[in-house]
């Protein structure tokens, strides 16, 4: 039976690459992108569908799960779109801020709701968010970004028992790092007060950058396998540094962790 999944941010990395594999598995792809236009590489895929989707835009957000179902019944919505703000706190912007917590976050919430009409009338549906690592462990100078992931986290475990009675299953996959172009496309803010400590950061992140990195393929696999199961599990860790990280937060707690990593990056 051919199923259709569709995404979000599916322009470059993990969205690309679950777009690239869920099609070679012979599902009915919707991948969607801010400019579809420029996209040559999804288009040699004859069962991948482009739609225009910036997902800050709340009325693109609202007629988007129409657009989608008439091309093809959705079984999966695969929220992956998203971007980083990465700098001190005081030196963002209330638009930066806003930016973010609409995209991040708000954006992703509109897009579920605009599907869950077309699952609840078929009595099922798959929905799978990609949150991150940063949401149990905030890194400093990606607050803002970490606390847009962990709303997304608590958001659904707060919609569970709701879809659940519906036959709608809600998902996360919590990968740490990926080697992707996020930490490039990052918007970068300043504010000189800060600009030590944030370069001993940057350093930091620089030399983790040389570091094993799970790739977006291998985490794609992940959401590919979870698409497939009927637990009822909420949150998979994806990748072995993400899982790694779990591992520091069951054995230390919180405030150990942070105390270790604030050694590692200062």
């Amino acid at each position: 039976m051919n199923k259709t999944i569709f995404i979000t941010g599916a322009s470059s990395g993990l969205g690309k690459a679950s777009a690239k594999l869920f099609a070679a598995k012979g599902w009915t792809v919707i991948a969607t992108m801010r400019q579809p236009e420029q996209e040559t590489e999804l288009t040699q895929f004859s069962n991948i569908h482009l739609l225009k989707l910036d997902i800050s835009d709340v009325s693109q957000t609202a007629e988007i799960a129409s657009k989608a179902e008439e091309i093809s019944p959705v079984d999966v919505v695969l929220n992956n779109a998203g971007y980083g703000l990465m700098g001190p706190f005081e030196g963002t912007t209330d638009e930066q801020i806003a930016q973010q917590i609409n995209t991040n976050f708000l954006g992703t919430v509109l897009v579920t709701k605009s599907f869950l009409p077309y699952f609840r009338a078929r009595k099922k549906g798959n929905i799978i968010t990609v949150t991150s690592s940063t949401a149990n462990i905030p890194y400093p100078f990606v607050a803002v970004y970490a606390a847009t992931k962990a709303a997304l986290e608590t958001w659904t475990e707060g919609l569970s028992y709701e879809l659940n009675n519906f036959g709608i299953a809600i998902k996360t996959i919590v990968p740490a790092y990926m080697q992707t172009s996020f930490g490039s496309k990052a918007q970068l803010v300043s504010h000189p007060d800060y600009q030590e400590l944030f370069g001993d950061y940057m350093k930091a992140m620089k030399a983790d950058a040389s570091a094993k990195r799970d790739t977006p393929e291998s985490i794609a696999e992940v959401i590919y396998d979870v698409t497939l199961n009927n637990d009822t599990q909420l949150h998979y860790t994806a990748g072995e540094l993400s899982a790694t990280e779990y591992k520091w937060l069951r054995k230390d707690g919180i405030e150990e962790v942070m105390d270790k990593m604030n050694k590692r990056f200062f």
